[in-house]
C-alpha cells in the first residue's frame, strides 16, 4: 500500500512582508557599548584600603607579649564546660603573659541569656579580666569584635563561634584562639610554641 503524503492545502505560508521572516534587530544587554570601550582604555583608579604597616605579608608584627586577648561569650561557656581556667589556659597556649579583656557587649549578651550563663557572668566579673567599654548601640558582640580588629591589629580573639571565625579570617593578621581537645589552641600565629599542632 503506498504511503499518503501530507497535504498542505489549509496551511498559510509566510509571505516576504511577514514580520516573522525578517531578522529582528536583537540587542544583547551584556554587550559593551562603544562608550564603555573608551572608558576601558583610560587608566582606572582603584581605591583600596590602606594596608596596615605592621603586617609582613599576613604575619602581624604588632602582636607580642603581653598578649591582649578579647574573649567571646561562646569561648567562656566552652572553657567552663571543659574546666579550663581562662588565664592559665591562655598562658599555657602562648607561653607568655596574657591580658584577657571582656567587652561590654559580651557582658550584656551573657546577662541577656539568663540562668544558663549565670556562672559565666560570675567568672567574667573576675578582677583579673579587664573591661573594654563599648560606645556603639546594641549588644551584638560579633560586630563589635570584628570592628575592634579592623581598627587595631593588636588583638587575639578567643571564640568558638563558626560565623565569627569566618568573618575574622577575612581580616589579615588577626589570630583566633579556640578550644580543641580540652586545651586552648590558636590559628594564624606562628610564634605560638605552646599551641598543639593539628
Amino acid at each position: 500500500m503506498p504511503k499518503k503524503s501530507k497535504s498542505y492545502k489549509g496551511v498559510k505560508l509566510p509571505t516576504a512582508n511577514d514580520p516573522r521572516t525578517k531578522k529582528m534587530k536583537r540587542t544583547n544587554p551584556n554587550a559593551k557599548k562603544p562608550e564603555d570601550k573608551k572608558k576601558e582604555t583610560e587608566d582606572e583608579v582603584i581605591l583600596a584600603p590602606q594596608a596596615n604597616s605592621s603586617l609582613f605579608f599576613t604575619h602581624n608584627e604588632e602582636l607580642g607579649p603581653p598578649y591582649h586577648i578579647i574573649v567571646d561569650t561562646n569561648f567562656i561557656k566552652t572553657a567552663i564546660a571543659n574546666k579550663i581556667d581562662l588565664v592559665a589556659g591562655a598562658m599555657d597556649c602562648l607561653l607568655a603573659k596574657c591580658t584577657i579583656y571582656i567587652t561590654d557587649c559580651v557582658m550584656g549578651e551573657m546577662e541577656k541569656l539568663g540562668r544558663r550563663f549565670r556562672l559565666a557572668v560570675k567568672i567574667a566579673k573576675d578582677p583579673r579580666f579587664e573591661r573594654l567599654p563599648c560606645t556603639h548601640k546594641g549588644v551584638y558582640a560579633d560586630d563589635c569584635l570584628v570592628q575592634r580588629c579592623q581598627q587595631a591589629k593588636c588583638w587575639i580573639i578567643a571564640t568558638g563561634d563558626r560565623d565569627l571565625k569566618r568573618r575574622l579570617r577575612k581580616i589579615p593578621g588577626v589570630p583566633i584562639m579556640y578550644i580543641h581537645s580540652h586545651q586552648f589552641s590558636i590559628e594564624r600565629m606562628p610564634e605560638a610554641w605552646g599551641a598543639p599542632k593539628w
